[in-house]
């Protein structure tokens, strides 16, 4: 196996470790409430610090890769992981937690961008299909497994585990980095925006915590309202500041390329559906056919069966019908299967759910596989830096919208129909999402993605 190889294989361990512990601690919620003595309507807290906190510092990333480096900047934010971890799993109280969870949200934020960016750098335009496959399988895989994971960790040990077994697999990955990973041969002393930091963070921070807001319940949605209004205002003033000024905390001109721009604005939608329907599915399953939350896993696993099992063909559908038509029967598979979702009854024979769900894994694997292996094909190596922070920012934010955002379809539905209904209209609500990207694949040029193959 060569070096190549096996540095990509170390990042995307890493870019794991993250994406498993953005999700597992949803399993575990009703046990910290207990172990805690913290009310169920703070316990969500948890989890929207983490993704906040990472969405304001990821612009720091690229700064700091290029500061110090991005082998010592990965190194760091790794070790700093593993001991927010540790701090988490002894958290004597709720506020300990949220703290640990702050800091571990801070060190994702530099930690997953900077295993990106080590894994993209260097890698030629021709080789980046080969390259989305370590990027692709670590956000499919994670929040899939999470919630078998989570519960054989409550069930059989105790809560602390899932915070744990971050200490042994990311200290293995630091010493096998340190020897691995080859050090910077430049290093850079750009000046920092701290203005356009700032702008980002206000936008970042209202949207998400405005979406977090609107989870609450219908009267908190003006307040939330507002603030997801002032977020989406602030992106206006980002962008103006960002094309202006003359040391940008990162370059926004990669969007320019619509290879580049396609996956920030289509791929968003994919990303919010795969934030929501591991979710979505597991709560269905749970709260309209009172099935246990083990036995809901289990269906849910067949998302990750479906990410996994269509691994081994991904390269040879893309190489032989190419990016467009693979991207769009892709994103059409994901569509249909997630909206066939609001039809199964607790009657439904389980082959068929488990069938909807693990076409709809395969679908989503080979879409993202797609949009990774395209997004970085005609961005000049000197400007990855950048354009890797822009596609961290935003796929976090979606990401972290996701779960948010059908939370708050489902309520407000509700309103108009039975809760069951407006359940099974969330289905198809995030299969109704996929024709934005399905439309913007299809007015693409035929030959669109050809630098990557």
């Amino acid at each position: 196996m060569s070096n190549y190889i096996k540095v990509a294989l170390l990042m995307a361990s890493s870019l794991f470790m993250q994406f498993l512990d953005a999700t597992i601690v949803t399993t575990a919620l009703p046990y910290i409430g207990r172990s805690l003595n913290v009310p169920t309507s703070s316990l969500s807290l948890t989890v929207s610090i983490y993704f906040i906190t990472m969405a304001i510092f990821i612009p720091l990333s690229g700064w700091i890769a290029k500061r110090i480096g991005k082998k010592n900047a990965w190194l760091l934010a790794t070790l700093l992981f593993v001991l927010s971890s540790l701090g988490d799993a002894v958290a004597p109280t709720f506020s300990f937690l949220l703290a640990s969870r702050f800091i571990q949200g801070f060190a994702g934020s530099l930690m997953t961008p900077t295993a990106r960016l080590i894994m993209l750098e260097k890698t030629p335009s021709n080789q980046l299909l080969r390259m989305a496959n370590y990027l692709v399988w670590p956000a499919l895989i994670a929040p899939a497994i999470a919630p078998i994971i989570g519960g054989f960790f409550v069930k059989y040990l105790t809560w602390q585990w899932i915070f744990l077994i971050n200490v042994p697999i990311g200290l293995l990955a630091i010493i096998i980095g340190i020897k691995l990973v080859e050090k910077d041969t430049q290093k850079s002393s750009t000046k920092f925006d701290f203005l356009g930091f700032i702008e980002i963070a206000i936008s970042s921070g209202f949207i998400l915590i405005g979406a977090e807001i609107a989870t609450y319940g219908r009267e908190y949605w003006p307040t939330a309202g507002i603030l997801v209004l002032i977020g989406l205002l602030m992106i206006l003033v980002v962008g103006h500041h960002l094309s202006h000024v003359d040391n940008p905390l990162f370059d926004i001109k990669a969007l320019e390329v619509s290879s580049f721009r396609i996956y920030q604005t289509g791929g968003t939608f994919l990303w919010l559906s795969v934030g929501a329907l591991p979710y979505l599915l597991t709560v269905y399953l749970q709260t309209v056919f009172h099935w246990s939350a083990l036995v809901a896993g289990y269906y849910v696993i067949f998302v990750f069966i479906g990410n996994i099992g269509i691994k081994p063909f991904t390269n040879v559908i893309i190489r032989h019908i190419k990016y467009k038509a693979s991207l769009l029967i892709a994103l059409f598979t994901v569509g249909i299967s997630t909206a066939a979702l609001a039809w199964i009854q607790p009657t439904t024979i389980g082959f068929i759910i488990a069938g909807l769900a693990f076409i709809s894994g395969c679908g989503r694997s080979l879409a993202l596989t797609c949009y990774n292996a395209v997004t970085f094909s005609e961005i000049p190596m000197d400007e990855r830096n950048s354009a890797n922070t822009l596609s961290s920012v935003l796929q976090t934010m979606a990401q972290g919208l996701g779960v948010s955002l059908i939370t708050v379809v489902v309520s407000a539905l509700s309103s108009f129909v039975s809760v069951n209904t407006a359940y099974e209209y969330g289905f198809i609500f995030l299969g109704i999402l996929m024709l934005y990207p399905i439309i913007e694949v299809f007015i693409q040029p035929r030959d669109f993605g050809s630098k990557a193959l």
